[in-house]
């Protein structure tokens, strides 16, 4: 039986992306484990790996270089020799999108590679999948087997849109019920459509499946006849200007930081580190180098909050599903400024590096964001986020956080003023640390905890200079 190619889903909130190119050429024999296309995400290009062996089909109406594609959608198959060519990639040969291969991954463990699911019969589950009340009573009023039902959830369980998803899915494969079905949206464009008086039962979804999606909520409320400049309160340009539509990354980080300050309830927090001791230790680590880059301050304070989130984990956590998700990696994101806009490339396992050992993979990382060569890896996973704007001048500011993590630290430059050492008034030197965390997962006291310890690390930094450099 053929197996589907279909396009995987590289990110929490991926719905779509644009087909690169085809690394294999239609009729050659593909193996498992192999690269088979390139899918081009919010923000960045990604070799997709194929599940399955088989030649390689490409029906006629498969997407082209460069058009858009979405999720779960069928771009190809792998045939057995001699197998029938399928004649189009419209006409899937299951009516149910693919299974996982596993029932109940790791959440915090995302795949090292992204890879093309398909839908053999034995990846579907063979124990009872884990789901809610209400998802299991509405897949009995369905008559929706929970083992046949696909869900992106990260944990395998079945959520009520996952059951109904799947019925519509059955009837739009019986002709008689086709142009019938009702309307589905997610929770969030639900909930987005009652704060905004938007009928969403009248939208035409973008999303998986013909889903509505948050996006197509805020695109009705905008008004077309300014050709998207309004925003989503129906705001009129106050003056005349140029219009330029935002880039794909633009659209994704604008997505991310709205969802920053509207999901969660972000607190921030400042204080005033004195830092003679951090520039003391970086001028001994210029003179006494290693062969290697010499660790910058941003490195220092990677490895110092990396250590501070190990010894107290409480910021190493995020809101999940009405609780508190506490990572067992400490995995510390930092900021890149790109000519296409900022990313956060992840250093992973920060609290297991050496200074020396996150200087050059900062290095890397920060090379292969301004050229446009990260991977989806190197983007997800973090659980904590560090963004430096001292070298731009700045002495705080207010950073916002990069759902689902709960803390982003704000990085403020070394600033030369008056401290107050021993009662004595003197030339020092002072950096401003702003720490913005989630209050749903933590309060401000242990916040504070945490700062404030991070603070007398980074004042301490001499007396770590033997740590540091192992």
């Amino acid at each position: 039986m053929a197996q589907e190619l279909v396009i995987p889903r590289l990110g929490w909130s991926m719905e779509e992306g644009v087909f690169a190119e085809w690394l294999k050429s239609p009729g050659e024999f593909v193996r498992a484990g192999e690269m088979v296309f390139v899918l081009e995400g919010e923000k960045a290009a990604h070799e997709i790996e194929s599940f399955d062996s088989g030649y390689l089909c490409v029906p006629a109406d498969a997407p082209k270089p460069g058009e858009p594609v979405k999720v779960g959608q069928v771009v190809g198959f792998l045939l057995a020799e001699g197998e029938a060519a399928p004649a189009s990639v419209g006409k899937p040969f299951s009516p149910i999108a693919p299974a996982p291969t596993a029932v109940t991954p790791q959440i915090h463990r995302p795949p090292q590679r992204p890879v093309a699911a398909t839908t053999p019969a034995s990846a579907m589950p063979t124990v009872p999948r884990a789901a809610g009340p209400s998802a299991r009573r509405l897949a009995r009023q369905l008559g929706i087997d929970l083992n046949a039902v696909y869900t992106p959830d990260p944990t395998g369980r079945v959520l009520c849109e996952d059951v109904q998803r799947s019925a519509d899915a059955r009837l739009r494969s019986t002709p008689q019920n086709q142009g019938v079905l009702r309307p589905i949206a997610t929770p969030r464009a639900r909930r987005r459509a009652r704060e905004l008086g938007v009928d969403w039962t009248q939208l035409v979804g973008t999303g998986r499946n013909g889903r509505i999606c948050e996006r197509d909520v805020l695109a009705r409320q905008a008004d077309a006849a300014t050709n998207r400049y309004e925003t989503s309160k129906g705001l009129s340009p106050t003056a005349p200007g140029r219009y330029a539509p935002a880039s794909r990354l633009r659209q994704a980080l604008a997505q991310r930081m709205l969802a920053g300050c509207q999901q969660a309830a972000p607190v921030t927090l400042m204080t005033k580190v004195d830092a003679a001791a951090l520039v003391a230790y970086r001028e001994r680590l210029k003179q006494e180098g290693a062969g290697g880059p010499i660790p910058s301050y941003n490195d220092i304070l990677i490895f110092l909050a990396a250590q501070m989130l190990r010894e107290a984990p409480e910021l190493n956590a995020g809101w999940y599903r009405e609780g508190v998700l506490r990572y067992d990696q400490v995995n510390v994101a930092t900021a890149v400024d790109t000519e296409s806009g900022v990313l956060a490339p992840v250093v992973r396992e920060a609290d297991k590096l050496t200074v020396f050992q996150i200087a050059q993979r900062t290095r890397q990382l920060i090379a292969q964001a301004r050229s446009g060569r990260l991977t989806q890896n190197e983007l997800e996973g973090g659980t904590f986020t560090i963004s430096n704007l001292g070298m731009f001048g700045v002495d705080a500011f207010t950073p916002i956080l990069n759902l689902p993590q709960a803390g982003v630290l704000g990085i403020g430059r070394i600033a030369e003023e008056p401290v107050v050492r021993s009662g004595r008034m003197e030339i020092g030197q002072t950096i401003t640390l702003s720490l913005t965390f989630d209050h749903r997962v933590l309060d401000g006291a242990p916040a504070a905890r945490w700062l404030q310890g991070l603070g007398q690390r980074i004042a301490a930094a001499s007396a770590q200079s033997i740590v540091l450099a192992q």
